[in-house]
């Protein structure tokens, strides 16, 4: 039988976040798959677990993860951990997953900390949706069409950031999203000199020109609310007359009745005034 991999979450400052589970499992497994082993050895020695380690990483995560899989067919348990956090999330980890489902290996999660919910959950906006960015890319043309995304997201956004990227960051957000959306910028999460700014996008600019952000961000940003959609909606349809848009649901083979509901509707109107106007054009 083969063996299983086990996706090990691993602190993301705090060394008191990590779980019994999570040491046990380290100890009795054959191998430790780490991003970086001269990171995750310091946590090794801090929990005395003496397992193998090797790296695995972005740049070898093809070729090591088809070895990992052969010793994992073989019958070894190997945990997979990140420098900090959940393997998976914005990591290779997601590779070395993906071929295990393909060679029927079993995968199981030992979970834990997680700088992305983490951040959701103290941001005080939405936590019902959300949307995880990970980091923005750095090709221009690429980034700017991730914030004609965002711009339209409803739910509520996360994204990572580094703090000497923080302020640009911000910038572009603020002039894709708006200067009033809000934003919670959660630095140094579950360390000592955690801090939680809540703020709209032009106050987190004005802030943080003052003040360099050090230590790892996590943006939560407020998405588009139904109320900026419906409005917008109507915006684009009142940039035509009333018989012009009830024309464009007759093409479709609308009857007239309802082409008036639907009139109304998209402009926001009642149908009484959908028919005076409608009238009053044709006089």
């Amino acid at each position: 039988m083969s063996g299983i991999l086990y996706l090990c979450a691993t602190p993301i400052g705090n060394l008191e976040d990590m779980t019994f589970r999570a040491v046990r499992i380290l100890k009795e497994v054959d191998l430790i798959a780490a991003e970086d082993t001269r990171n995750s050895i310091r946590l090794l020695n801090h929990f005395d677990i003496h397992t193998p380690m090797t790296s695995y990483h972005e740049y070898n995560k093809i070729e090591k993860g088809r070895k990992l899989v052969e010793r994992l067919m073989a019958g070894e348990n190997i945990a997979l951990i990140t420098d900090a956090g959940t393997p998976g999330i914005s990591d290779p980890g997601e590779e070395l997953v993906r071929m295990c489902y393909e060679e029927k290996v079993t995968v199981t999660s030992v979970p834990g900390a997680a700088a992305c919910i983490s951040a959701l959950t103290v941001s005080g906006l939405s936590t019902r949706r959300f949307a995880f960015e990970a980091f923005l890319p750095a090709d221009k043309k690429e980034r700017q069409a991730v914030f004609g995304e965002l711009r339209e997201e409803t739910r509520t956004m996360v994204v990572y950031e580094a703090p000497h990227h923080l302020l640009k960051t911000l910038e572009e957000l603020r002039d894709a999203l708006g200067e009033k959306r809000r934003v919670t910028v959660c630095r140094e999460l579950t360390k000592k000199h955690e801090t939680l700014f809540a703020a709209t996008f032009a106050e987190a600019v004005s802030y943080y020109r003052e003040n360099a952000p050090r230590g790892e961000c996590v943006l939560v940003i407020e998405g588009k609310s139904r109320r900026e959609l419906l409005k917008e909606e109507q915006d684009r349809w009142g940039q035509m007359s009333v018989s012009e848009h009830m024309e464009y649901y007759l093409e479709q083979g609308v009857d007239r009745k309802d082409a008036m509901k639907l009139v109304a509707k998209d402009r926001g109107i009642g149908k009484r005034e959908v028919y005076r106007e409608l009238l009053d054009a044709e006089e």
